[in-house]
């Protein structure tokens, strides 16, 4: 309509950038997805060519321009979410010298351990809010200076995807405190660098790039920049924040007693407190949406991650059937673990995959199944897969309720939710009610919603409440909570077990493969 006044969402994530056109009361006008390869030359590197996700930023910004937009004018501005903990090395020239290295890049494993244990890493992660662990640049970084020291030598400054877009945009280097917080570098207490993590990572703040709040407000666009997305050149920027937390938001979590489950290739499960709180476990990040909203929880890398497994590796039978019938081959794997009882007659599997974060924060961490007899069929393999996924979600969710206070409610999102048995098997196994939010583009959504707050066209980041709908609603079934309440205790007991082993099998896993 003439008259009708748009936000842009811009997602940028791991696999593709998302820009989802939004009216300025979050209703969903349309959306454009570019999509671009992860890099894995080896089974540790996971990097992504910052070149190739600015050109998806500025390409989905500009179909939407061209599919939707009546006027330029119309677009109140854009505001950024992006995947945390990237990491790229800039030259004195402005230049990259690496690519993206991701959240996914395992290389700095070994140095994990170090910090931890003779770099005072506890108390860091305390300050910062991050995780020691092979994802965070402080990790990436402390690597770099030590193993690669003439590429790091050669860096003037350290910057996530998000300030490369930035850089490429506006000509200058800013970072929101969301994603500063997630390079576990920047103190949760003061909002600025922390000494004792520059230290170790052997940076000085002055390679590092302003920090600004999330709702700031940037102007200055390129004109061949705004050209090239069919914007104004006026169109201000809003810094947004990090994928996470603005999930939180997207599906309007941000209240006590609301917590939010994602489950995509990896999952999540987060909540919103009004301070910066860590866990003495170390089990939960926390990141800020903004001073007063404080998103803490965990990040897992074995989501849907673990059914590709189980499609790729033992379902050659109902991918060839998928492909006769024309159905999807999720929907025949789903349809099989229904048809077996919840617990999956006492088959468990540990989901770890590809590592883990939350709740162990171990890159060694494996995959397992226990309890396999001559009984078990694949059937219940699959929906041992699935429960798995599910159970170590919900030991993330437990350690979220010791800072956050009981969930009363979950608002899930991702990849799981098109599947009525997974998002059943979620309010069975977490005992609490589960809604779909209306909105799948809940990163998308949340910016926006943070960018029309930022320039003051909604007085309260509630004003999400409004927008996100509802599809579906999943309360809990009394006999199958009984049953996984019985599972439950030998799934987290395991989990104990199994632990003091992963270093060792991860080690002769590695000599055998040699």
């Amino acid at each position: 309509m003439a008259n009708e006044n748009y936000i842009i969402g811009v997602d940028i994530g791991t696999t593709s950038t998302k820009s989802v056109l939004f009216t300025a009361a979050g209703k969903v006008v349309g959306k454009a997805l570019v999509t671009y390869p992860l890099y894995t030359p080896d089974v540790a590197t996971a990097e992504q060519d910052p070149e190739e996700i600015f050109a998806a930023v500025v390409k989905t910004v500009r179909r939407l321009m061209e599919d939707y937009v009546l006027n330029p004018s119309q677009v109140l501005g854009l505001c950024f979410s992006s995947a945390m903990h990237s990491l790229i090395l800039v030259d004195a020239d402005d230049k990259p010298i690496t690519r993206s290295i991701t959240w996914a890049d395992n290389r700095s494993a070994g140095w994990e351990k170090r910090i931890k244990a003779d770099m005072d890493g506890h108390a860091v992660y305390r300050r910062t809010g991050t995780p020691i662990h092979p994802m965070s640049p402080l990790v990436k970084l402390t690597w770099l200076r030590y193993e690669r020291p003439e590429l790091f030598q050669r860096a003037a400054r350290f910057i996530s995807i998000k300030e490369y877009v930035f850089y490429r945009l506006l000509g200058r280097y800013v970072v929101d405190h969301s994603v500063a917080t997630a390079m576990g570098l920047l103190n949760i207490e003061t909002l600025d660098w922390d000494e004792g993590a520059l230290a170790i990572a052997g940076v000085s703040a002055s390679a590092l790039s302003k920090l600004v709040p999330t709702t700031e407000v940037l102007t200055g666009l390129k004109p061949a920049m705004a050209e090239a997305m069919g914007l104004r050149a006026e169109t201000p920027l809003i810094a947004g924040a990090s994928d996470g937390v603005l999930s939180n938001l997207g599906v309007g979590a941000i209240s006590p007693g609301l917590v939010a489950v994602t489950v995509g290739t990896s999952g999540a499960v987060r909540a919103v407190v009004d301070r910066p709180i860590t866990d003495p476990q170390e089990r939960l990040f926390c990141y800020p949406l903004t001073e007063h909203h404080w998103v803490i929880g965990g990040a897992v890398n074995n989501g849907g991650v673990a059914l590709r497994w189980v499609r790729d590796q033992l379902a050659d039978a109902e991918v060839a059937t998928a492909k006769r019938l024309g159905k999807d081959v999720y929907s025949l794997l789903t349809a099989m673990a229904g048809a077996v009882s919840p617990g999956s007659e006492g088959l468990l599997f540990h989901p770890y995959l590809m590592g883990e974060r939350s709740p162990l924060w171990n890159a060694n961490a494996r995959a397992s199944f226990f309890g396999l007899s001559v009984k078990h069929t694949k059937s219940h393999l699959v929906r041992a897969v699935l429960e798995g996924i599910v159970y170590n979600l919900y030991l993330v969710l437990t350690a979220l309720e010791d800072f956050a206070g009981p969930a009363q409610l979950i608002q899930a999102t991702g990849g799981f939710a098109e599947s009525p048995l997974w998002r059943q098997m979620m309010a069975d196994i977490f005992n609490r009610e589960v809604t779909i939010p209306e909105h799948y583009e809940s990163s998308c959504l949340g910016a926006a919603v943070l960018g029309l707050y930022g320039l003051g066209r909604v007085s309260s980041l509630e004003a999400v409440t409004e927008m996100i709908g509802e599809t579906y609603r999943h309360q809990p079934i009394a006999e199958n909570v009984t049953v996984y309440q019985k599972v439950l205790p030998v799934f987290e007991h395991l989990t104990e077990v199994f632990a003091k082993e992963y270093d060792a099998i991860a080690a002769l896993q590695f000599q055998l493969s040699d």
